[in-house]
């Protein structure tokens, strides 16, 4: 038997975590001297309010090598094999906590996969490992193919502005905008593992436009067989908006639509807009 073990910028729903027991481990947001577990001891809804007030931004943290081990232990013990897929190593120090932690344990069955992303594209990636756990895949096999679906998942977002991005450190070579005029917003994309700038585009509205056809471009001729997943920083009546048109433009399945939760959303600020997107290998041939 596997199990996944994954961190919470995931924002996996409460209902997928529980029907496979999937151990999710909570990066830290910081206001201050105060730190939240995210999920556990801040939710989205307090996390968004208390960023629109503090008078110093937050900041975020990994969780610890030791927060790994534990998890590790218990269920190899348990006679499990691991798969554990964190937040990309170019966003955060999650996944050298878990390599860490791994290699606390020789011989264990443990495979830990750098996802080089984030959010609806890490949510995506657990989706086809259950399916694969689904069908009998030793979890090797399982981290060969969140390796091979790494490199296929597109994600591009919608900033209302980069200031939080700036702040956290988190901006990539989009630092080059910053000076640009206000009324214009940022297409970003997760160009290996790294938050890189896309396109300028004059209004929100169009830039939620174009974040779709930039989708649509990425998934070829196959937008059937698309995995889509869009998510939002407390905008759900926007998101539920452009998953109803990238299923109208896709003809794909119904986009599962997640929020931004606190340590994310530290880096992104209030009024993001996400989608993330692949095509399964073999899907139309």
């Amino acid at each position: 038997m596997i199990k996944i073990v994954t961190d919470s910028t995931a924002g996996l729903p409460q209902a997928m975590i529980r029907e496979n027991d999937i151990r999710v481990i909570p990066l830290y947001v910081h206001f201050g001297e105060q730190a939240f577990k995210e999920g556990i001891e801040i939710s989205n809804e307090q996390f968004y309010e208390r960023l629109t007030k503090a008078e110093q931004l937050p900041t975020t943290s990994q969780p610890s090598v030791g927060e790994f081990y534990e998890v590790f232990k218990d269920l190899t013990e348990a006679g499990y094999e691991v798969v554990t897929l964190t937040i990309s190593s170019k966003l955060s120090g999650t996944w050298n906590s878990a390599m860490a932690a791994q290699e606390m344990l020789p011989g264990a069955p443990i495979s830990v996969v750098d996802s080089l992303s984030t959010s609806a594209g890490m949510a995506l990636m657990i989706e086809a490992a259950l399916e694969a756990i689904a069908t009998g895949a030793t979890h090797q096999q399982v981290a060969a193919l969140l390796e091979q679906i790494k490199g296929q998942v597109h994600v591009l977002f919608v900033v209302d502005t980069l200031e939080y991005l700036a702040k956290g450190g988190r901006i990539g070579n989009a630092k080059a905008w910053m000076g640009t005029v206000l009324k214009i917003k940022p297409i970003l994309i997760l160009q290996e593992g790294a938050i890189e700038p896309c396109e300028q585009v004059r209004s929100k509205q169009k830039a939620l436009i174009r974040l779709q056809e930039l989708i649509e471009e990425r998934v070829g001729g196959q937008g059937q067989q698309a995995r889509v997943g869009v998510v939002h920083g407390m905008a759900p009546d926007v998101a539920q908006a452009v998953k109803q048109e990238i299923s109208a433009r896709l003809h794909c399945r119904e986009p599962r639509v997640a929020e931004v939760g606190p340590v994310l959303g530290t880096h992104t600020g209030p009024g993001v807009i996400g989608v993330a997107a692949y095509v399964p290998r073999g899907s139309g041939e």
